[in-house]
């Protein structure tokens, strides 16, 4: 196995994850197999229970694994399926290492962080890459590995510890470092200041890693001095310093790599000059040049609680993105907070309020994206309500199905105390319950997660026919309470039809509302599988009905079946 490292020095968030991503991008378009793995230094065992305003979106995978949003971004851009093992953090590490401690696996021995802590990042590392994540069989030929936080962190010693040895005993030639720095420009002086950079880079060899590459995050293109001076001070080929501007889109990133000849580096350094064949972006190079081409562009009201930090929905966003430029289009994303369109927020914050519901009512389509608690859940109810009352495109996903279920016994059956027992326990008309098998005791892994099947009760509906008139679909899920089986017969006398169900017939899983041109909900989160040129169905299915376009698209999906 050939290893790619990329570290991180002077500041975090300089986009670690999307150039790593971009990294597996250009050496799969060298025809190389690829698989990811993200080091997160904190000791939480997974992403599951952290605050979206804490760390972002927590990204759920096929198996259920609750991981970091940047697992996200590698199965967007490398196009693989990854596990949640891909997803290593000091929490799952010390686990391991203290239940081999309790079973008696070391002998007697003095449990410590070098040998037994390394040994196990490394066993992981070596154990997780050979995974096939590409749907075909036998390990990949290079797996790229990004060290979350910044070279220095105290939390991160045992992971670079482990990287040092690694690099020892798998060789020089199937160890490839690349460490991702930022140049700052001072305002006064407007110069491109190289210290930063070298401090980094002599903390990373103090710890017994040198980097064979260097790529350089800054505003404005690397000045050649700049480069030579980088060069001279951080012991690295000037061929091999890369410069990651801002650019127009991220999509721009591996082709960036690819002008610079990242790839050919990083090549030579592996030893995989010979197998390898030139990189083929043509279909990448299009997608980001179209994106930067369009000039239409739709509203979406997206209407949630963690609209103070968009990373909190960053599928969500991505998955739009996708759907739009399929429909070639720019997606205007205005965010609305759920609490600013309640009624209490028009006495306490009256500007608020008004402009969040001119806002809404601007939008071509409304999309209320999954949360956790009773924050913002009226002014979600709203939306619904507004959507519905006027034929707007609606799409609920997880809680944003479940207010939709509300809202309808609210104003529909008149059932006005209709709720959810998530926010309110002693609701007389439950219409969404808390799972039997979740656990009330514990948070971690306790949800009905990852992919599960969801069978289509009819194929009379836009869902089955968005999904090419498919019997089934597989999705991936991430939900504690579900909408109430016994209410579902009134519900779907008075019009809300349930078309999607789980394999039991018991658990509602799609949503729609015949009578109106697009009123969906979905208790899965559609976002976590699209792709780039692959958008999700549920997703395209919005764009196409803010646009006017779903009427047609449809039948001539239909004749094509």
């Amino acid at each position: 196995m050939k290893y790619v490292l990329v570290t991180g020095g002077v500041v975090s968030g300089l986009g670690k994850g999307v150039t790593a991503s971009s990294i597996g991008v250009v050496l799969r378009a060298c025809g190389l197999r690829v698989t990811c793995i993200k080091i997160d230094p904190y000791l939480n065992t997974d992403a599951g229970t952290m605050s979206p305003f804490e760390h972002g979106e927590v990204f759920v995978l096929d198996d259920g694994g609750e991981v970091d949003l940047d697992l996200g971004n590698y199965e967007r851009f490398v196009d693989v399926t990854l596990t949640r093992d891909n997803n290593i953090t000091t929490g799952k590490i010390y686990q391991s290492v203290l239940d081999k401690e309790r079973r008696g696996d070391y002998l007697g021995k003095t449990v410590q962080v070098v040998p037994h802590i390394t040994d196990a990042i490394k066993n992981w590392i070596e154990s997780v890459s050979l995974i096939p994540v590409d749907g075909k069989e036998g390990p990949a030929d290079v797996c790229v590995i990004e060290l979350g936080g910044t070279v220095g962190d105290i939390e991160s010693m045992p992971f670079i510890e482990a990287l040092r040895q690694l690099s020892f005993s798998v060789g020089q030639e199937n160890f490839c470092l690349i460490h991702v720095s930022l140049i700052p420009v001072l305002g006064v002086v407007g110069e491109q200041k190289t210290k930063p950079t070298q401090h980094s880079v002599r903390e990373l060899r103090a710890l017994g890693l040198t980097p064979h590459l260097l790529a350089c995050r800054s505003a404005q293109p690397l000045l050649e001095n700049t480069k030579q001076k980088l060069s001279q001070f951080c012991h690295v080929a000037a061929g091999n310093i890369l410069n990651i501007h801002d650019v127009p889109n991220i999509w721009h990133i591996p082709l960036l790599l690819r002008n610079q000849n990242a790839h050919r580096s990083i090549l030579q350094q592996l030893n995989l000059l010979s197998i390898a064949t030139p990189p083929d972006l043509r279909d990448w190079t299009k997608m980001a040049e179209t994106y930067d081409n369009l000039t239409n562009s739709v509203r979406i009201a997206m209407v949630g609680k963690y609209v103070g930090l968009t990373d909190s929905y960053l599928s969500v966003v991505k998955a739009l993105l996708h759907a739009c430029i399929a429909c070639s289009l720019k997606p205007e994303i205005d965010w609305i907070a759920a609490s600013d369109l309640e009624d209490d927020s028009a006495k306490l914050t009256p500007e608020a309020h008004a402009a969040a519901w001119e806002t809404l009512r601007n939008a071509a389509c409304v999309l209320v994206p999954g949360g956790f608690g009773d924050r913002g859940v009226r002014g979600m109810i709203l939306a619904a309500k507004y959507a519905r009352e006027n034929n707007v495109p609606y799409l609920g996903i997880c809680l944003g199905m479940q207010i939709s279920v509300i809202e309808f016994a609210r104003a529909v059956l008149g059932l006005e105390r209709a709720d959810s027992t998530e926010f309110d326990a002693q609701t007389p008309n439950p219409v969404v319950i808390f799972m039997p098998e979740g656990s009330r005791t514990h948070m971690g892994s306790t949800m009905r997660l990852g992919s599960r099947r969801t069978l289509f009760q009819t194929p009379d509906c836009i869902t089955s026919k968005l999904y090419h008139n498919s019997e089934y679909v597989d999705e991936r899920h991430r939900h504690r309470y579900e909408v109430n089986p016994d209410v579902i017969g009134i519900l779907e006398e008075a019009g809300l039809k349930f078309v999607g169900k789980d394999d039991s017939g018991r658990r509602m899983e799609i949503l729609e509302l015949p009578t109106h041109p697009f009123y969906i909900g979905v208790q899965f989160h559609p976002e976590f599988k699209s792709r780039p040129r692959r958008p999700s169905a549920l997703f395209l299915g919005l764009i196409l009905a803010a646009t006017g376009q779903l009427e047609t698209y449809l039948s001539g999906n239909h004749s094509n079946s």
